[in-house]
Parts: C-alpha cells; sequence; structure tokens
C-alpha cells in the first residue's frame, strides 16, 4: 500500500525525485540521518507528481547494491512495472516528502500493532421508534466501524412488537445482538430470538433470572441507582445461582454529577472482585460533553485497559459524538498496545487527532525563496506554515494570511485558474486556523477522518493539460 511504513528497514535505498523537489529531499535526507544507505535519481521532469510508473521504469537506472526503489507517492501507476523493469523491490512513499521519516520511523511500531482484546457494543438508541430498514441500516454502519455487538436500545412505556423480529433478523445476518431494557417480557422476547447479552438486572428486574437460567447469555449487573456497591451482591448471589455469566457495570457519571466518584467505583469493583467481566457505558461522557468525542475515548479506553473492563458500550446519538464506534475501535487498539507495552500512546497511531495535525509539516520562508530561484515558469506554487500562507512563480512571491489580499496580487483573471487557485488558498488559510500541514492539491489529514485521496489521479489529469498555466507545488 502506498505510504504504509516499511517493516524491515531496507539496507540502501534509491530515493526517485523529480528536479523541482530535489533540493528538498536532499535536505530531509540529511536531517533524516537514516540508519540505512541512500541513492538519488533524478529524473528529466520538473514535478514528480507528474511522473507514471511505465515512464520510470522506462527510464530509471538502479545502481548496485539497492534493494528497494521508492517512487514520489503521487505518481500514477503500479509499482510492479518499475520492480519488473529493474528486478529490484518497488514501493511507493509518502505523499508528501517531508513525512518520509515517519515513513521510516514507524515501521517498528507497525509490524506487531493492532490487537485488542476490549469489545465494542453499539448501542440503537430508542429502537422502537427506528423502521426496521434504518435499524438494519444502522447495526450494518456499526458493525462497519468495528462494533461487535448491536445493542436494541428500547424505550421504556413504548410497546416494541418488532423487537424479536428485529432480532432475528440481525443474527440471521451474522451479528452478535444485546438487549438493552429492564422490561422482563422484552428481555425474553430478545433472548428467545437470539440475543446473547442483557442489559441489564438489578433489584427492579431481578426476578427475570430465573428465566434466564439456561438460556446461554450474559447479563450485565448494575447496582441501586443512586445507592453503594453493597447493592450489586443480592444480583450477584442470584446469577450465581443461577449460573449465568455476568459483567458487572458500576455506571459511569456525567461531569457534576458524580464523574469522579464513579471511576473510583470502577476501581473499587476490580479489588472487590478481582476476576469478574466489567462493562462502561461511556455516552454519559461522550453524549453529555460538549467536547469532540475522540479525545474523550481515547482516555476512557485507557481507563478500561489498565481495570481489565473488557467491554464498552457506547451510542452516536449527538452530532459531536458521531463517529464513536469508529473512534473506541482505534482506542481500544492504541491503548492495548501502549498499556501491554508500557509506552507512552504517542506517535503510534495518529488516527485520534483529528481538527489538529500531530505533526506541521513546512518549509520556512528563506526555503521556499531558495526553491522560487530555481523556478522558470509562471505556475503558482502554494505553500503553508503555523503563521502566513505563501505563493510563487518564477517572478511573483506573495506571502501572508488574508487570502483574499493574496489572491488580488497574483492577478489571476482565467476562470478556471482563479476558481483552482480560490479553492486551494481557502484550503491553505484552513490548514494555518487549525495548525494542519497543507500540501497542494492534496487532502488534509483529519485521522480516522480522513477521506480516501482517490482524487489525486484527476488533480494530476488535469495538471498534464494545462501544465503551461499551473503545476503542483514541490513534491519528491
Amino acid at each position: 500500500m502506498a505510504g504504509s511504513p516499511l517493516n524491515p528497514s531496507p539496507a540502501r535505498v534509491l530515493f526517485v525525485t523529480g528536479k523541482l523537489a530535489e533540493p528538498a529531499l536532499r535536505r530531509v535526507l540529511a536531517d533524516m540521518a537514516p540508519a540505512f544507505a541512500y541513492d538519488m535519481a533524478v529524473l528529466k521532469i520538473t514535478v514528480a507528481a507528474l511522473m507514471t510508473t511505465d515512464w520510470i521504469a522506462r527510464f530509471l537506472t538502479v545502481p548496485a547494491g539497492v534493494d528497494l526503489v521508492l517512487l514520489p507517492g503521487l505518481c500514477e501507476g503500479d509499482v510492479e512495472s518499475v520492480a519488473k523493469a529493474t528486478g529490484v523491490a518497488t514501493r511507493k512513499g509518502p505523499k508528501d516528502l517531508r513525512e518520509i521519516p515517519a515513513f521510516f520511523g514507524r515501521a517498528a511500531v507497525e509490524a506487531d500493532y493492532g490487537d485488542y482484546d476490549i469489545e465494542i457494543l453499539a448501542e440503537i438508541n430508542n429502537a422502537p421508534k427506528w423502521t426496521r430498514r434504518e435499524l438494519r441500516a444502522a447495526a450494518e454502519a456499526f458493525r462497519e466501524s468495528g462494533a461487535d455487538v448491536i445493542d436494541i436500545g428500547c424505550t421504556p412505556g413504548l410497546a416494541f412488537p418488532a423487537l424479536a423480529d428485529v432480532v432475528r433478523e440481525l443474527t440471521a445476518a451474522g451479528m452478535r445482538v444485546s438487549i438493552d431494557s429492564f422490561d422482563p417480557a422484552e428481555i425474553l422476547a430478545a433472548v428467545d430470538a437470539g440475543a446473547d447479552t442483557v442489559l441489564s438486572v438489578n433489584a427492579s428486574n431481578l426476578r427475570v433470572v430465573d428465566d434466564l437460567r439456561g438460556s446461554g447469555v450474559r447479563v450485565v449487573a448494575l447496582p441501586e441507582l443512586g445507592a453503594p456497591l453493597e447493592t450489586l451482591t443480592p444480583t450477584l448471589a442470584a446469577l450465581d445461582a443461577a449460573g449465568i455469566s455476568y459483567l458487572i457495570d458500576p455506571i459511569l457519571e456525567p461531569i457534576g454529577h458524580g464523574f469522579m466518584a464513579s471511576l473510583e467505583r470502577y476501581a473499587e469493583v476490580r479489588r472487590r472482585y478481582p476476576q469478574a467481566e466489567m462493562l462502561m457505558g461511556v455516552g454519559n461522557l461522550t453524549e453529555l460533553t460538549s467536547a469532540d468525542s475522540t479525545g474523550v475515548n481515547a482516555l476512557l479506553i485507557a481507563v478500561c485497559q489498565e481495570l481489565g473492563v473488557r467491554s464498552v458500550l457506547t451510542t452516536e446519538v449527538i452530532p459531536w459524538a458521531r463517529g464513536a464506534v469508529r473512534e473506541i475501535d482505534v482506542a481500544r487498539r492504541l491503548m492495548h498496545y501502549a498499556v501491554g507495552g508500557r509506552t507512552l500512546p504517542k506517535g503510534i497511531d495518529d488516527r485520534l487527532v483529528t481538527v489538529k495535525d500531530p505533526v506541521v509539516l513546512t518549509y520556512s520562508e528563506a526555503e521556499l525563496r531558495a526553491l522560487q530561484k530555481e523556478i522558470t515558469d509562471p505556475n503558482f506554487r502554494i505553500f503553508a506554515d503555523r503563521d502566513a500562507i505563501t505563493v510563487f512563480n518564477h517572478e511573483r512571491f506573495v506571502r501572508g494570511t488574508d487570502i483574499q489580499a493574496i489572491f488580488a496580487q497574483l492577478e489571476v483573471a482565467e476562470p478556471t485558474h482563479a476558481f483552482y487557485l480560490g479553492k486551494e488558498l481557502a484550503r491553505a488559510s484552513l490548514a494555518v486556523t487549525l495548525g494542519k500541514t497543507y500540501r497542494q492539491e492534496g487532502t488534509l489529514q483529519w485521522g480516522y477522518l480522513t477521506p480516501p485521496d482517490d482524487a489525486k489521479a484527476e488533480h494530476v489529469t488535469l495538471t498534464q493539460r494545462a501544465t503551461r498555466r499551473r503545476q503542483p507545488g514541490a513534491r519528491m
């Protein structure tokens, strides 16, 4: 896969680039001081993004001893044509040459990353209000996002005559299903239809335990609402007597309503019941706190990983918590790796860094002015750093923060070109505002929300048709 980190690290690498990006690539490699030897092949083309792999295969000569050819990440075509022509393993590198150090430096981490031991229960809230088609679509979306169990959330006082049919439909589609209700009739209907988990049981509906005997389901046991943990004792005793497996949920409370005390309850349950399975419902934090859910989920999953809470219930009702299932799927892998390896959850998996970038890759103004001196055409290159946007060609060098003022100084009248520059300047301005890396004609990075950069081929084609008018910025 293009741009994915390497493992194991090669002994000698041949970096393929174009004339325009050569100085920048040399600086990156010099600063990187890699543990492997390297050579550079500067092909007779100005912008490396305009190369195709077939074209590279015809003109590339590989020195002896090279065991990896690294192509520009934006070049078009299949690397196999280069590998076949040269007889050397070939990969595409990152789309931005400034990301080359991370491309090589993270290889060892990626080799054994991705395991997890926390399951995700994704709740469909107020399920009786949904149509069958909507329920199936929501369940499929949750499963695609990483959910292990689809939780059917019933609504107290609202009849749900289709409950059994919904459970049967989802289980027939290969999904595990849990029922989220205190109503014994709803619980039994869902279990009879194939649900394997019951949320939840406490003294209010403890009579349902006898009816679940021998069913093979597991039950989430709760203390009485607002009562101490000792109120768990009768519920756990009844479940043990019936031979029913259970998970204990001490109940995570919202901020301002006992949040810290509820965290302490989780730790206390682990001390009292060291072998017990536990569940944490995170919605009281993610849904009831006006903050992006990515960081909230990361911290809560870290708590779960350290305490041995192996089941997490989440939902995606409020807009800022959309994507919570995917976030927890990323977080459970990150925290499993960090806690298990006693390493910081940093520089391993950046997909939970969405609004800001983990690293902002920039060129200094001096570097950009040096690059301008090498340019002989009128096409504009756009760059952004922490402080400003820079646009230049062979005769203009414009730097500032007001994109309208920048655009006015470019004196572009042709409509298509003006639209293109306006779009790129708007993205560059967004990058400066949020602290993100900007790459001309490339997508901004939004962590796990980053869309596929499948528009790249269209950008390259448009650039090729209009190379005398504009070209992409300096790329490997």
